[in-house]
């Protein structure tokens, strides 16, 4: 049986979603979670092919997973598609326009919550991870849930769990100990697991 969130239990749709990744090779892995809320960092992001598994893992567990995006997508009827698919509108204003204010506000307003977040950006190889997922668990005092997209060994989902301290370079380095092994569906596009130089010392708000 697929891992379930807890206190969830298994419905027609997450058991059709557990075979469909069952019958395209891919098993869901669910570290379990030390709280209700987590900051999913999914990494490495190299392909439009991710949403597919990311779907299905959502519905195979029963993950109260939810994505971030500008308040101005949520008018109808786009909002109406936008939440049903797990989007949370971000509204900068509210928070000075300040991103990561507005997401912390977003995480503790709600009772359970996996946010997934990219943060290497882009599909395409950089240098360093954009730190701002790191912030709004840091500052929402929430465990950041490492989320991998293991193309190479056919599984996805959190594979553990990382408390941030502050100290965003030891933190960082446990992030990249639990990734080591985790490989990219184009393992050429995968950008390492350290924060960019100039933002370790404090919080990029993007």
């Amino acid at each position: 049986m697929s891992p379930l969130w807890p206190g969830r239990t298994p419905t027609l749709t997450s058991r059709l979603a557990r075979l469909t990744m069952q019958l395209l090779g891919w098993t869901p892995v669910l570290a379990p979670p030390p709280g209700p809320k987590v900051v999913a960092a999914v990494a490495p992001h190299t392909s439009n092919m991710d949403f597919w598994p990311g779907i299905l893992l959502a519905l195979a567990m029963r993950l109260p997973m939810h994505f971030l995006a500008k308040r101005e997508l949520f008018t109808p009827p786009l909002g109406v598609i936008m939440r049903a698919l797990g989007g949370l509108p971000v509204d900068r204003r509210r928070a000075g326009g300040n991103f990561v204010d507005a997401v912390v506000a977003i995480i503790n307003r709600e009772t359970e919550l996996v946010l997934a977040v990219a943060p290497e950006g882009t599909r395409s190889r950089e240098e360093y991870w954009k730190t701002g997922f790191y912030y709004m668990a840091l500052e929402a005092g929430v465990p950041i849930g490492v989320t991998a997209f293991d193309w190479g060994h056919r599984q996805f989902g959190i594979i553990g769990y990382v408390r941030p301290t502050g100290d965003i370079e030891a933190d960082f380095a446990q992030i990249r100990t639990l990734l080591r092994d985790v490989r990219g569906r184009t393992p050429g596009n995968e950008t390492p697991a350290y924060p960019r130089p100039s933002e370790a010392g404090g919080p990029s708000r993007r």
